[in-house]
C-alpha cells in the first residue's frame, strides 16, 4: 500500500500559532464583552442550571454523612439526658415519699402530744421502736421504761383508742401487748346501750364472747373500756361492730370486731398512769413493836 499520498492529521488546517492567536483573541472579545455589554450572563445561568442537579448530587454524600452524624449525636445527647432525667426523678422520688412519711410522723406525733395533754388522758408519750421477736405474738417494743416512770399494767393508747397494756417493763424500755393478742381481755361496753361485755383478741383481731343472744347490739356499735377493772379508763373507744352472728339454738352470740386504734401502724403511743397506784407497805404498830422489844434479851 503506497502511504505517499495520505493526508496527515498534523498538517491539515492551522499552525498551532495560528489557533493560539485566534484562541487568545477570541477570549479577549468575550472578555471585553462579557464586562461590558454582559454578552455570558445568559450563558452562564443556563450552564448553571445544567449544572445545578450535578452539584446536589455531588453533596449529596457529604450532607448524609453530616446527617448521621448530627443524628447518632442527638441520639447519644438525648440518651445522656434521659438517663439523667431519670436518675433525678428517682432521687425525688425518694426524698417525696421520706418527705410524706415524715410528714405523716408528725401530724401523728402532735395529735398524740395533744392528747397527752389533755388532764384525763395524761401520760408519758412513747416511740415504738420494733415489734417483738415473734410476729404472731403481738407485742410492741417502746422507747420509754422504769426511768420514765413506767410500769407493768399501765395502759397504752393512741390517738383513736386503745392499743393494749404494758406487760413488762426493763430501765430503758418497756413491752406493750397489743388487744389483738390471743391473750387479752378488755372488759368493754356498748356506747349506745351501756350494756358491758368481755373484748377478746384471737390473733391480729377482737371479738366479742359469751354475749346472751338477746342483747341489743348493732353493726357499727361503738365498744369502750367500761372501767370496772381499775385499770383503764372508762370510754376510751377500743373497737367497732362488723358482724353479728345470732345461731338458731347458741346461748350467746358471736360478735365480730375491729380494733380502732392503729395496732398494726402507729408509730406514737401515750402510757396513761395506773388509775390505783399500788399501795405501800402498812408499817407495825408501835405496840407491837415495843412488845417485840421486851421479849428480847
Amino acid at each position: 500500500m503506497n502511504f505517499a499520498n495520505t493526508p496527515s492529521f498534523a498538517n491539515q488546517g492551522l499552525q498551532p500559532g495560528s489557533r493560539l492567536l485566534l484562541c487568545v483573541l477570541a477570549s479577549l472579545a468575550l472578555l471585553v464583552g462579557d464586562s461590558q455589554y454582559g454578552l455570558m450572563e445568559k450563558a452562564r445561568d443556563a450552564v448553571s442550571v445544567v449544572l445545578y442537579p450535578l452539584q446536589r448530587a455531588a453533596n449529596v454524600p457529604l450532607n448524609l454523612a453530616m446527617q448521621a452524624g448530627d443524628y447518632f449525636t442527638a441520639q447519644a445527647a438525648l440518651k445522656h439526658e434521659n438517663d439523667a432525667l431519670r436518675e433525678r426523678d428517682l432521687v425525688q422520688s425518694s426524698h417525696l415519699m421520706r418527705m410524706s412519711a415524715l410528714e405523716k410522723e408528725l401530724q401523728q406525733l402532735r395529735r398524740v402530744n395533744a392528747l397527752a395533754a389533755q388532764p384525763s388522758y395524761a401520760g408519758v408519750v412513747a416511740e415504738v421502736l420494733y415489734t417483738g421477736r415473734d410476729p404472731f405474738s403481738y407485742r410492741l417494743i417502746i422507747d420509754k421504761g422504769s426511768d420514765s416512770g413506767i410500769a407493768s399494767g399501765q395502759a397504752v393508747i393512741d390517738e383513736n383508742g386503745l392499743i393494749g397494756q404494758v406487760t413488762r417493763v426493763q430501765p430503758l424500755s418497756a413491752e406493750v401487748t397489743q388487744v389483738i393478742n390471743r391473750n387479752f381481755t378488755v372488759p368493754v361496753m356498748i356506747e349506745r346501750t351501756g350494756h358491758r361485755a368481755l373484748l377478746y383478741g384471737f390473733g391480729g383481731g377482737v371479738e366479742v364472747r359469751y354475749l346472751p343472744i338477746s342483747t341489743d347490739i348493732r353493726e357499727n356499735d361503738l365498744l369502750v373500756t367500761s372501767g370496772i377493772d381499775g385499770v383503764y379508763l372508762q370510754g376510751i373507744p377500743v373497737a367497732r361492730v362488723k358482724q353479728i352472728d345470732r345461731l338458731g339454738g347458741a346461748a350467746f352470740a358471736r360478735v365480730r370486731s375491729e380494733a380502732i386504734a392503729g395496732v398494726q401502724s402507729s408509730r406514737f403511743v401515750v402510757i396513761m398512769p395506773n388509775r390505783h397506784p399500788p399501795l405501800a407497805a402498812i408499817p407495825a404498830p408501835p405496840a407491837a413493836a415495843s412488845k417485840s422489844d421486851k421479849k428480847s434479851p
